[in-house]
């Protein structure tokens, strides 16, 4: 619903902002005017905090942003802050930690109460507008603490005050009042793997045998947490935890959170056989789950798994991508006001769309029924079917034929903004499809991966969104930005955006060996040390230090729907430390796994992507640096493209590019030019004999 007036974010370019700048509600976007405002007007502030694909987020707009009497009570007693979460993660990040220490949960929208000083006094997430039970309605909530704030506002100012100072770490006091006592100093902690084996115990036990994946509904994907299992599956030679990670991946593959007819993942599933997505899309969950499609492929050969990622790749590629290569950030849930509209058919439908004979064989293959099983309309799916399948060449015409019927029928809200994080990850997924796609084509020859195929784009998508980043988000003094729409980049980067992009262009200098990816990660690197590190006590800080100072400036490890910055930065130094062999970066890595190892040891399961990471330092690793007589061509590329991703650090080094890699990796200088090739492999510190083929390296390593 949209009024003839408009708000203070009339002149955002988020889409989520922008979807918000005609409710009655006076909003203003995170700026010092709305804070100047309340406090001269002597005013709590009113912070809500989502994003464009969020279900709830649309269900509260509905319900009370576009109600006039809430949009009244929050104009006359209340300062109106709305944010997008994605272009501010730092705001977000701090006052959901604040929910979380509060509630002991958290979500979105998010929804905060402050001081004009920005001191949080009550938080919740999703408020019906009326009460409802025991759960508080808005209306009731504003009513109070506008009182309140009349009569009393040194209650809510102390409350505030209170819990600044505890996630501070300036109080000893829970955010409930509770006390706890202070932490002991102690020596610094180093991993160990007793924490691969706490989590693989976890995650073993959470199995679910019937279904896979891990729990009871609602069942996320969370495939950084399936990565860690294949990656210590093989590590430790434990077939069991490859099963759990294959069967959970294959299990989600036949549900309905995977998209049979258009390709790519939902959010996750609200059952537990993952049969019912919370239907919106995001980038990140694809670009996660096809890396670990991608992974799964590699140690099994499922054919399967391989097929389940060129259906992610094929939607990502067709359906977030902008002509210019920025990847965007996702599709709604909801189309038409209706959460799951655009995704579901009747048997009708489909042979309306197929024919009676094409319609009726698909109904029964993908389990659509006059009942349904989704509020009376049908999810496609394969649950039914328990033997591993992939559409023959008709079915895959029919779904295609559905797919374009399904895009005319309903539209669909897409979130079109780039961000600098999340491309980033979806960039890494291309590098790693596009080395995949080099192991295809040595497995079947040229045939085996054609021109027009999903595969031979992953290269040129990797190459082309990178080459967006540098572009459009990477500003003059060489610093990141957050997002970028409409022509306009914004933010200031966050630690997520050096770590994830730093990653991409690491996992293309793996697949490539282009020697620009490698100086412009260790460039990316220098900056986030600079400016995010801390080097009194390891991590890093999600914003600057030169940044917006909010109430609090967090370190996020754990690793949530997606991996946590920290985590991120941890593989960008192992990554550096073993490329470079440099003291600098091997200190810097030191400190931050000796950091992370503190963090992850009271549930070493929430940290599967920083385990990953510390792997390198714990199990055996090894470098192979290629003196090539020869520019570096596909041909290598092709043959260093099954080597492994984790525990093996590559370095290429030919007459074009030995100056530069020596300015970054310094011992290469060592590596002498000539006329043959030579292929030197060290193992944990200790060099093999150099070989003249990479066959005799692979024999002599046992790769």
């Amino acid at each position: 619903m949209q009024h003839s007036y408009s708000n203070h974010l009339i002149n955002e370019k988020s889409p989520y902002l922008l979807s918000h700048a005609h409710n009655p509600v006076e909003w203003y976007p995170w700026c010092p005017e709305a804070f100047r405002k309340a406090k001269e007007q002597n005013k709590p502030v009113f912070l809500s905090i989502g994003y464009s694909t969020c279900h709830w987020c649309h269900v509260m707009e509905r319900e009370s942003f576009e109600n006039e009497e809430t949009a009244q009570l929050l104009n006359r007693y209340f300062v109106s802050i709305k944010v997008d979460r994605e272009e501010r993660p730092d705001i977000d990040s701090v006052y959901m930690a604040v929910c979380q220490a509060v509630n002991r949960s958290g979500g979105w929208p998010l929804t905060v109460f402050m001081t004009p000083e920005q001191q949080p006094f009550f938080v919740a997430t999703y408020l019906p507008r009326e009460s409802r039970g025991q759960q508080p309605g808005l209306l009731q909530v504003l009513g109070e603490i506008a009182q309140l704030w009349e009569q009393d506002p040194d209650k809510l100012r102390k409350s505030g005050a209170a819990v600044c100072a505890y996630i501070s770490g300036k109080s000893t006091e829970d955010a409930s009042g509770a006390f706890e006592p202070e932490k002991e100093e102690h020596q610094r902690a180093w991993p160990d793997k007793v924490l691969f084996r706490e989590a693989a115990v976890a995650f073993l036990r959470s199995f679910d045998q019937e279904y896979g994946g891990f729990g009871q509904a609602p069942k996320f994907p969370a495939p950084h947490n399936l990565l860690f299992l294949l990656h210590y599956s093989c590590l430790e030679k434990d077939k069991t935890l490859e099963y759990i990670a294959a069967q959970t991946l294959f299990s989600m593959m036949r549900g309905g959170i995977f998209d049979h007819v258009g390709g790519g993942f939902s959010r996750y599933s609200t059952d537990r056989q993952w049969l019912v997505p919370h239907f919106e899309k995001m980038l990140y969950d694809n670009a996660l789950l096809a890396m670990a499609y991608l992974k799964c492929w590699d140690q099994t050969k499922a054919f399967w798994s391989r097929w389940a990622a060129e259906r992610i790749f094929m939607y990502v590629f067709r359906e977030l991508t902008g002509e210019e290569g920025g990847f965007f950030c996702g599709q709604d849930a909801d189309s038409e006001g209706v959460e799951g509209r655009y995704y579901v058919f009747s048997p009708e439908e489909v042979c309306r769309v197929l024919g009676q004979d094409r319609g009726e064989a698909f109904c029964r293959r993908y389990d659509i029924t006059e009942a349904g099983n989704f509020e009376k309309m049908n999810i496609p799916n394969l649950l039914g079917d328990e033997k591993p399948w992939i559409p023959d060449e008709e079915t895959a015409m029919d779904c295609e034929k559905l797919y374009q019927y399904r895009r005319d029928r309903y539209p669909l809200h897409k979130d079109d903004k780039v961000l600098t994080s999340w491309s980033s990850l979806m960039a890494a997924a291309c590098a790693k499809g596009a080395r995949a796609a080099f192991g295809m084509q040595k497995e079947a020859g040229e045939a085996g991966v054609h021109a027009a195929s999903v595969w031979s784009q992953c290269l040129p998508m990797a190459v082309k969104s990178l080459e967006f980043i540098r572009t459009h988000l990477v500003d003059h003094t060489g610093r990141l930005r957050v997002r970028y729409r409409d022509g306009e980049a914004a933010f200031d980067g966050h630690l997520d955006d050096y770590a994830f992009y730093a990653l991409a262009l690491l996992q293309m200098y793996r697949t490539v060996f282009d020697v620009s990816y490698l100086e412009e990660a260790v460039r990316v690197a220098e900056i986030m040390v600079e400016y995010f590190f801390d080097h009194k006590k390891g991590g890093f800080y999600l914003y600057a230090s030169d940044g917006e100072q909010l109430i609090a400036r967090p370190k996020d490890t754990w690793d949530g729907a997606m991996p946590s910055g920290n985590s991120a930065a941890a593989h960008v130094l192992c990554s550096l430390a073993g490329l470079t062999a440099q003291e600098k970066w091997i200190q810097l890595r030191d400190q931050q796994l000796s950091f992370l190892a503190e963090e992850t040891k009271s549930y070493p399961a929430g940290y599967s992507f920083s385990l990953l990471a510390v792997s390198e330092v714990l199990y055996p690793s090894r470098e192979l640096i290629c003196v090539l007589s020869e520019t570096c061509g596909e041909s290598v590329w092709r043959s260093l493209a099954d080597l492994p991703d984790r525990g093996m650090h590559i370095l290429v080094k030919t007459p074009e590019n030995a100056h530069r890699l020596e300015q970054i990796a310094p011992f290469t200088k060592n590596y002498p030019l000539a006329e043959n090739n030579k292929y030197y492999l060290c193992e944990n510190g200790s060099c093999q004999k150099p070989q003249e083929s990479l066959e005799d390296i692979l024999k002599i390593g046992k790769i």
